[in-house]
């Protein structure tokens, strides 16, 4: 048995799997530690944290149930873990009080782990591919082909660093999301796609909730939602429904993942705009990712 920890800017994911690779638990949760961290370095909230904690704890015993010791555990922190100043002193605690020891990852690394893990149990077309992650503290656009990662960047638009800048959590103005579009639209433009990709890959909860949605789920069904698609045309319906809601609008339409609601709209307006740098016309969603990647790439 084998376990890993995925410390996004917004979700806290487990995965503990079995000798032969099989998920025993795959679960997530939406905490927000990267909510008020602001667009540079900053410090992540106190309550923020202490939701984060109350999540490594149960993931500490879920493991150890399983029959993988919390020192055990790969637990990687990413974006909003290298721009907050008090993420030392945060995953020290983490690691007194519940035995996780959390290592805060380079870019590189984060990309890395993302490729392995995404591309697991998808048909891909032969030829160059792309995987985006829409995180919530930025973006990474990562390219290769077969098992081979050939480069990666990394956009500093991310859907809870958009939301907190240019949105807030409540009713959106047709003015503030313009001025969301016009900075993605400013980021992604300066994305360098070295060679146009046979296939883009999402991967993370923005993606997954969008087919969730197109899908009519009521709750995350993870075998419909690894290798489905959804094209830009849905992207752009989903997008109006989201700028159309309010705040509890928006909780009861996305009541599949509502902890994602009110960022979900940055997220839908990146990805669009990563997939018309990229020229195609969908992506296929993954549910793996960087906590698979973990535990492939050791």
């Amino acid at each position: 048995m084998r376990a890993s920890i995925d410390v996004g800017s917004n979700s806290l994911l487990l995965l503990v799997q079995d000798d032969a690779g099989r998920a025993v638990e795959d679960i997530q949760h939406v905490v927000g530690l990267g909510k008020g961290l602001g667009p540079e370095r900053g410090l992540f909230r106190a309550d923020r944290m202490e939701a984060a904690m109350t999540v490594f704890l149960d993931y500490a015993a879920r493991a150890n149930a399983r029959g993988v010791p919390p020192g055990q555990i790969r637990a990687v922190a990413t974006s909003a873990s290298r721009r907050a100043l008090n993420a030392p002193k945060f995953y020290a605690d983490v690691h007194a009080r519940s035995g996780i020891r959390v290592e805060v990852i380079s870019g590189e690394e984060e990309a890395r782990y993302t490729w392995l893990g995404s591309l697991e149990g998808i048909d891909l077309p032969p030829g160059p591919c792309m995987v985006v992650d829409p995180g919530g503290g930025s973006t990474e656009a990562i390219f290769g082909e077969g098992r081979q990662l050939r480069s990666r960047v990394s956009m500093e638009v991310g859907t809870v660093r958009l939301t907190e800048e240019f949105l807030g959590y409540g009713t959106v103005s047709a003015a503030s999301y313009a001025r969301l579009r016009a900075h993605v639209d400013t980021t992604v433009d300066a994305l360098v796609v070295p060679t146009i990709p046979k296939a883009v890959v999402a991967v993370a909860g923005t993606a997954t909730t969008l087919v969730s949605l197109e899908l009519g789920l009521s709750t995350y069904e993870p075998s419909r939602i690894h290798g489905a698609t959804l094209d830009i045309a849905a992207l752009r319906k989903w997008i109006d429904r989201l700028l159309e809601a309010s705040a509890e609008g928006r909780q009861k339409l996305v009541a599949v993942s509502p902890g994602r609601a009110d960022t979900l709209l940055a997220g839908a307006t990146i990805l669009v705009r990563v997939l018309e740098k990229a020229r195609r016309q969908a992506y296929i969603v993954s549910n793996r990712g960087l906590r698979h990647g973990v535990l492939v790439g050791r």
